[in-house]
């Protein structure tokens, strides 16, 4: 293994590692703000009133928490592109 492989080795399982740690809360924020809305709207459906589909906080901070994760899982498939182009450099 050359000095140029083992160099992208070493990047891409940074990425991968960075990108995973990044990604992994926002996850989770973003499962827990879709459950409670999910919640809220069941809730909603059993009182009988109508749900209005206009933006609200919480959609806001949803679309912001998907571009994050987006973007931090870009990165950490960066990083596993590396890992397997370090594999075929020699």
């Amino acid at each position: 293994m050359g000095a140029a492989s083992l160099a992208l080795l070493v990047v891409g399982i940074a990425l991968v590692a960075v990108g995973y740690v990044r990604a992994k809360p926002i996850w989770q924020r973003y499962q827990a703000l879709k459950a409670q809305d999910a919640n809220i709207a069941r809730y909603e459906a059993w009182r009988g009133g109508v749900r209005d589909d206009s933006k609200t906080g919480a959609s806001v901070a949803m679309e912001l928490l998907r571009r994050q994760v987006r973007i931090w899982g870009g990165v950490a498939i960066a990083g596993g592109v590396l890992v397997f182009v370090a594999f075929f450099i020699r």
